[in-house]
């Protein structure tokens, strides 16, 4: 297994997440009941091809720290799924690393009530911290790869990243205490989820990357033992030289500089597939678009 290497919400947050399902699975179905019937298209924006050191965000690099709100996904989100845009394998498997948050090294932030969450960048529960960053919007649309690559409905997405100290949520010696970064969603009937985060730091030996895993369901999103994929995404390089620009995360111009896609300990066997999208700036904020296969 390869490892990564770094430096050593909410009433009712302790009812677990037994509390959490039936209010929100109650609450999936009326949405299906509104918008069932007016469904035509597949939503879904798939990672356009790009190449070792492409990226498609625009905007110069600001001089100061941005700005605080995250953006809505681009208007490509929306889009309907061609089958230019359907990815020609599924993505591949990626270790989780060693600060998962999901029982298979210690800690395990599935079972906790808060964790169902579209907006990842504050902790739940005792703490309320806010991690600081370049607003980043994430928009996943998952695909089922033996069936056709149909979008996956029902399914979990569990998606964790570092701070803009490189630091891990519950691992990290300064975020401890700390669960921001860290949330799951359901796919919806194009197979899409969305979280509102920040964009994450380059560490020492790493590639910027983003850590997800994939669940049947959210009821068996509670253990890594039922997960189905598990995998990282690959930040664009000029996007990151952009962030990484801004106030805050200056530790992360040389971290990236001294790594690359080919030599980094995850991404050196191949990387086409993990690629996403990233459109606007680090002074207004990013969207990120990413579709995989599982």
């Amino acid at each position: 297994m390869r490892v990564a290497h770094i430096e050593d919400e909410l009433e009712n947050h302790d009812r677990g997440l037994d509390h959490d399902l039936p209010r929100l699975l109650q609450r999936r179905g009326l949405l299906q009941l509104v918008a069932g019937a007016s469904l035509v298209t597949l939503a879904g924006c798939a990672s356009a091809e790009v190449s070792s050191g492409g990226s498609s965000s625009t905007g110069s690099p600001p001089a100061g720290s941005a700005s605080t709100s995250a953006p809505s996904p681009s208007a490509g989100s929306t889009a309907a799924t061609t089958a230019s845009q359907v990815p020609d394998g599924n993505i591949p498997e990626e270790t989780a690393g060693p600060f998962p948050g999901d029982g298979s090294n210690g800690v395990n932030i599935l079972t906790e009530s808060g964790i169902i969450r579209s907006d990842i960048t504050s902790s739940f529960g005792s703490s309320t911290t806010k991690a600081e960053g370049v607003p980043l919007s994430i928009t996943m649309t998952l695909l089922d790869f033996e069936n056709g690559s149909v979008p996956l409905d029902g399914a979990a997405v569990y998606l964790w990243h570092c701070n803009r100290d490189g630091e891990y949520s519950l691992y990290s010696r300064n975020a401890t205490n700390e669960n921001y970064l860290r949330g799951v969603q359901e796919t919806d009937a194009s197979g899409k989820v969305t979280f509102t985060s920040i964009f994450p730091a380059a560490y020492s030996g790493r590639w910027p990357h983003i850590h997800f895993e994939v669940y049947p369901s959210l009821a068996k999103a509670t253990n890594s033992q039922n997960k189905i994929a598990t995998s990282q995404m690959a930040l664009p390089e000029n996007t990151s030289a952009e962030v990484y620009a801004t106030a805050g995360y200056e530790q992360s111009v040389q971290n990236l500089a001294q790594t690359s896609l080919d030599t980094d300990n995850v991404f050196s066997d191949g990387y086409d597939l993990q690629i996403p999208t990233v459109t606007g700036s680090a002074t207004k904020g990013l969207s990120l678009n990413f579709t995989c296969a599982v």
